[in-house]
C-alpha cells in the first residue's frame, strides 16, 4: 500500500512539474524563467544528492558481503562468468539494435541545426577526456579506495570490493566478524532508503518543473521525430530484454515487472538508476534472488550493464553524424560500436552520463563534437527513457543469473521503513 501511495505520488509530482514548469515559460519574463528553473532544480538535486551519498557505501558493503557469502573464488568465477556472459549479449544487442535503428530511421536528417545547446555543450566539454588506454585503466583502477569512495566511482569501488571480497573468502572464519559487521552496515543503509525514497515525489517535480521552466514543452515540436525514433528503439529493447527473460523465468516474469515497477518509474522521473539501487536490491531479494547473489551481480551491472544507455550511445552519435552530413560506411560504424561498448564501462549512473561518452567518441571519429549541443535541449526526455531502460535490464541480469545458479526462491514481503 506504501509502495502504490509512493508511485501515485510520483506520478501527480511529474504532471504537475510539466504544467507549472510550462506555465512559468510561458507567462513569466525571461529572467524570472531562468532565476525559476535554477532554484527549482534544487529540489531535484537534492534528491539526488541524499541518493548519492548512500551508494557508495551500500556498494562496497553488499558486494562484499555477496562475495564473501558465495564463499570459494571458484563459485565467485563461476557466477560472475555468467553475469559477463548476460552482460555483454545484452550491450552487443543495445548497440547493435541502436546502429540498425539508425540507419533505417535517419534522425540526424530531422535536427535542426539551429536548437543547439551550446551552454549544455560547455558543461559537458568540462567532464570529457580523450580515450587512451592508460586513461582507462586509470579510469578503472583506484589510486585510492577512500578517493574512489569520496568521487562515488562505482566502477573503481566494484574493482576494490571484488578484491576486498574474495581476501575474505578466503580467510574463511577468521573474516566472519567483519562481514557480519559490513551486512548490518548494508541494511542500515538500507533502511535510510525508505526515508529518503519519501522525498522522491519532491524531487520528480523539481527535475522536470526546472527543465519545462527552461525549455518548455514546445521543444517536442522540434524534435518529435528524433524523439519518438527513438522511443520506438527502446520498445523493441524492452521486447527483446523481456523476450530473453520470458524464455528463462517463465511464468514469473509478469510477477518481476510487477516488483520492479515502482523503481523503473522512479528511474524514469529523476533520470538516476543510481536513485533506485537501494530499492532495486530490496524489490529483487523480495522476489526471490538470493540477497548474496544480488549484493554480487547489481553493483556489477550498475558498470557492465547500461542496456539503454548503451543503444542511445549508438544512435546518437550516429544521428549527429547524420545531421552534419558525414558518411560513416558499416566498417566504421562497427569500429564505433567497439568503442562504445569498451569505453561506455563504468559510466555513472546519474544524468547525462552517456552524453559524456558520445562527446568523447565524436571527437575520436572526425564528428564535430559540438554537435552533441544539437541533441541536447531533448536529452533530458530521452535520458527517463534509457535510465528506466536500464534498470529493467539489471533486474533481469540479477535473477536470470539467480535462476541458472538454482538460487530464484519463493516471494518474500518486505518490511518498509
Amino acid at each position: 500500500m506504501q509502495k502504490n501511495r509512493l508511485t501515485a505520488f510520483i506520478l501527480v509530482a511529474m504532471l504537475l512539474g510539466l504544467i507549472i514548469g510550462d506555465g512559468v515559460h510561458e507567462y513569466t519574463t525571461p529572467a524570472f524563467t531562468t532565476a525559476f528553473a535554477t532554484n527549482i532544480k534544487l529540489l531535484g538535486t537534492i534528491f539526488i544528492r541524499l541518493v548519492q551519498m548512500i551508494i557508495a557505501p551500500l556498494v562496497f558493503c553488499t558486494l562484499v558481503v555477496g562475495i564473501a557469502k558465495l564463499g570459494d573464488l571458484k563459485t565467485v568465477g563461476r557466477v560472475g562468468g555468467k553475469a559477463m556472459l548476460w552482460f555483454v549479449s545484452a550491450s552487443l544487442i543495445s548497440l547493435l539494435l541502436g546502429m540498425v535503428l539508425v540507419n533505417l530511421f535517419q534522425p540526424g536528417s530531422h535536427i535542426d541545426l539551429s536548437h543547439a545547446d551550446t551552454n549544455g555543450l560547455k558543461d559537458l566539454a568540462g567532464k570529457t577526456q580523450a580515450f587512451s588506454l592508460a586513461g582507462f585503466i586509470e579510469h578503472v583502477i583506484p589510486e585510492s579506495i577512500f578517493r574512489a569512495l569520496t568521487d562515488n566511482s562505482i566502477l573503481q569501488i566494484v574493482v576494490f570490493s571484488v578484491f576486498f571480497g574474495v581476501a575474505s573468502a578466503a580467510l574463511g572464519d577468521y573474516a566472519k566478524p567483519l562481514i557480519k559487521a559490513l551486512d548490518v552496515a548494508s541494511h542500515i543503509v538500507l533502511k535510510m532508503v525508505g526515508y529518503v525514497m519519501n522525498f522522491a515525489p519532491v524531487g520528480v517535480f523539481g527535475a522536470l518543473c526546472a527543465v519545462v521552466a527552461a525549455k518548455g514543452l514546445g521543444i517536442f515540436n522540434f524534435y518529435l521525430i528524433y524523439y519518438l525514433e527513438f522511443l520506438g528503439g527502446i520498445v523493441l529493447l524492452w521486447i527483446v530484454l523481456s523476450t530473453m527473460g520470458f524464455i528463462i523465468l517463465k511464468e514469473r516474469m509478469p510477477r518481476l515487472f510487477k516488483r520492479i515497477a515502482n523503481p523503473i518509474l522512479v528511474a524514469f522521473t529523476t533520470t538516476s538508476s543510481e536513485a533506485v539501487f537501494p530499492k532495486l536490491t530490496e524489490e529483487l531479494e523480495g522476489f526471490g534472488c538470493q540477497d548474496k547473489i544480488v549484493s554480487f551481480i547489481l553493483p556489477l551491472g550498475y558498470s557492465f550493464n547500461l542496456d539503454g544507455s548503451m543503444m542511445y550511445m549508438t544512435f546518437a552519435s550516429l544521428a549527429i553524424a547524420q545531421a552534419y552530413h558525414i558518411p560513416l560506411d558499416i566498417g566504421t560504424q562497427l569500429t564505433m560500436l567497439l568503442v562504445l561498448m569498451v569505453t561506455s564501462k563504468g559510466i555513472a549512473g546519474v544524468p547525462r552520463a552517456s552524453l559524456v561518452v558520445v562527446l568523447a567518441t565524436c571527437g575520436m571519429f572526425k564528428i564535430p563534437p559540438e554537435g552533441v549541443a544539437l541533441i541536447l535541449p531533448i536529452d533530458h526526455f530521452c535520458d527517463m527513457l534509457r535510465t528506466s531502460t536500464n534498470v529493467l535490464g539489471n533486474a533481469l541480469a540479477t535473477t536470470v543469473v539467480s535462476k541458472w545458479e538454482k538460487a530464484l526462491g519463493p516471494e518474500k514481503t518486505i518490511k518498509t521503513a
